[in-house]
């Protein structure tokens, strides 16, 4: 299957259009970045990785009857995926509070929250991601009143299941980013899961599996990803 005009490039991920109009390649990248977004350094192999963990659980959440834009693996650090109309606006889910959250609503580091906060930022780097509510969208005709309801039931029903499935794995989900887009006049769950969009501690120590890098010094987030993949993976 031969790639042809890459249509996207982000931190983490390209986007290539194939010769199948409703079909994309997705490949992720082995670059890594601060807690910033600033890219630093690369980790051989983190794409592979991210690719694999993300497929694993797109599989994982079809099999709960959540839809997706996963359709199958293709090489080491790239998976065929359905061409989505892609509503801009980010979902974040939040199961326990962590960093710059803690100190703007006066909240302990680790404090568990009473149920899950859903948080939508309008996708626009130049605007800064500004966060936005459900009237928002449906005012500035980003998705439709039943599509906004259809995305609040899908995050909230793949939180529960990723947040089993990573406990069974001895891995706290503390927080996690969404994307969803159109296909077919339904909504599907988009983007990509990985330790690129997710805030995970490990559960025995309580400490951060940290994927952002501080400084050049790609070691710690190197073991970081060697462990996920142990975990998930392997």
């Amino acid at each position: 299957m031969r790639k042809k005009k890459k249509l996207y490039e982000g931190k983490t991920k390209k986007i290539y259009a194939i010769d199948e109009q409703e079909q994309l390649i997705q490949e992720f990248k082995d670059d890594v970045s601060s807690a910033d977004g600033q890219i630093t350094g690369t980790i051989k192999g983190k794409g592979a990785v991210n690719k694999q963990i993300s497929s694993i659980l797109f599989e994982y959440l079809e099999g709960f009857h959540i839809q997706t834009h996963f359709i199958k693996k293709l090489g080491p650090r790239e998976m065929l995926i359905k061409r989505l109309e892609m509503i801009p606006v980010v979902i974040m889910t939040r199961n326990v509070a962590d960093g710059p959250f803690c100190e703007q609503y006066g909240l302990e580091q680790g404090e568990e929250l009473k149920c899950p906060i859903f948080e939508f930022c309008l996708k626009d780097k130049e605007r800064q991601n500004p966060m936005i509510n459900q009237s928002h969208i449906i005012a500035f005709k980003l998705a439709t009143v039943d599509e906004v309801k259809m995305i609040e039931r899908m995050t909230s029903k793949i939180n529960a299941v990723l947040k089993s499935y990573f406990l069974r794995r001895n891995i706290k989900l503390i927080d996690f980013k969404l994307e969803f887009g159109r296909y077919k006049n339904k909504i599907n769950l988009g983007d990509e899961i990985s330790p690129d969009t997710c805030s995970l501690w490990d559960v025995a120590t309580g400490t951060k599996m940290e994927t952002n890098v501080s400084g050049t010094d790609t070691g710690d987030v190197e073991k970081t990803y060697e462990e996920l993949k142990k975990r998930l993976i392997s």
